[in-house]
């Protein structure tokens, strides 16, 4: 069995787009910026807060001043706080898988979002003490697909006795899991944001409809397709 687990955080353990989206659009009111719902889940859903801002106001032929980036990202968290409080909700399974991978091994958090927004979400599924490390967006000069959220949590991985290379990945978009396989990682995709035909041209090693598919069963399998050679 994979001896520790990788989670990314939005799309994965916690359905909360619709409240990023909300969130987005609130902040972007002041600028007289309109963001449809279709635009939102066609061109910057894979985008943590400052990719997408800064792609929202390229596309709208809007400059950004320097630092202005940050001020906007700092703007939407209150909005997405607010929101989730009451709007936040779970995919079924979740809490139940990250509790039977921490029986496992060592759980940690790679993901794009803020760090007060995962734990509120971690909080919100009843796992946050499971969880031995968030990778957030703070804690990266560079969002997924590039690796260095992997690269950090491997590191982490060695720090508590554990072949970084053998952690499992759950994600769920392309970026996510570039990201991840370009550290040689095992990535289960679950198709929550984005369609398992798409999914599957990516370099998943399994591609799962649900996160609740992910039984002991098709994740030991799924070892001993990869390892025991």
């Amino acid at each position: 069995m994979f001896p520790a687990t990788l989670f990314d955080f939005n799309g994965v353990l916690v359905d909360d787009e619709l409240v990023h989206l909300a969130a987005f659009q609130d902040t972007l009111v002041p600028y007289g910026i309109t963001l449809t719902d279709a635009d939102y889940w066609d061109k910057y859903l894979g985008f943590d807060d400052v990719g997408a801002f800064e792609a929202i106001f390229a596309d709208n032929g809007r400059e950004l001043l320097p630092g202005e980036v940050k001020g906007l990202v700092e703007a939407k968290r209150p909005h997405y706080m607010r929101r989730a409080a009451t709007d936040l909700k779970s995919f079924p399974g979740a809490a139940d898988l990250v509790r039977r991978r921490r029986a496992a091994g060592p759980v940690g958090i790679v993901s794009g979002a803020l760090e007060d927004e995962i734990e509120l979400g971690l909080n919100h599924l009843g796992v946050r003490e499971l969880v031995g490390r968030i990778i957030s967006a703070e804690r990266t000069r560079a969002s997924k697909p590039d690796p260095e959220g992997y690269e950090l949590g491997i590191a982490w991985l060695h720090s508590q006795g554990v072949v970084g290379s053998h952690a499992l990945v759950f994600e769920d978009s392309p970026a996510g899991i570039e990201a991840a396989v370009a550290c040689g990682l095992t990535v289960v995709a679950v198709a929550h944001s984005y369609e398992v035909s798409l999914l599957k041209s990516t370099g998943a090693a399994l591609v799962l409809p649900t996160i609740a598919d992910a039984t002991d069963e098709v994740l030991a399998e799924l070892y001993r397709f990869r390892f025991s050679k």
